[in-house]
């Protein structure tokens, strides 16, 4: 039996990008202070527009719609892959738990918009 979910908060999809997200603050704050407004930003703004995504296209009612908006955070979720390695490249912050948490959310949104596109 398969549970509607009522909120974008059901989705854990969300829940992991929303936890990928508090982590990427957690770790932006340690930067440098002179990339506080550069690197740090971009990299937050992509990671809350990763759940931010899966939160608005949630609510969409066209399977085309939903997937749209679930496209635009799997962009997202690139970008941000690519905020990590440099991350890791500039030696400002540990990645290896940043990489795990995305490789999660990239794989369960992938699944997520399988299942969606497969439906009736």
């Amino acid at each position: 039996m398969e549970v509607k979910s009522n909120s974008f908060q059901d989705l854990i999809v969300w829940q992991k990008a929303h936890q990928f997200v508090l982590n990427v603050y957690k770790i932006t704050k340690l930067f440098p202070k002179e990339k506080q407004y550069g690197l740090s930003s971009q990299f937050r703004r992509a990671a809350v527009s990763i759940a931010a995504n899966i939160a608005e296209g949630f609510r969409k009612n066209g399977k085309l719609d939903k997937l749209r908006f679930f496209n635009i955070a799997q962009g997202s979720l690139e970008e941000c892959r690519y905020y990590i390695v440099l991350t890791h490249d500039l030696e400002y912050a540990e990645t290896t738990s940043l990489i795990s948490m995305l490789e999660e959310v990239s794989k369960i949104l992938h699944s997520y918009m399988e299942k969606i596109r497969n439906s009736k």
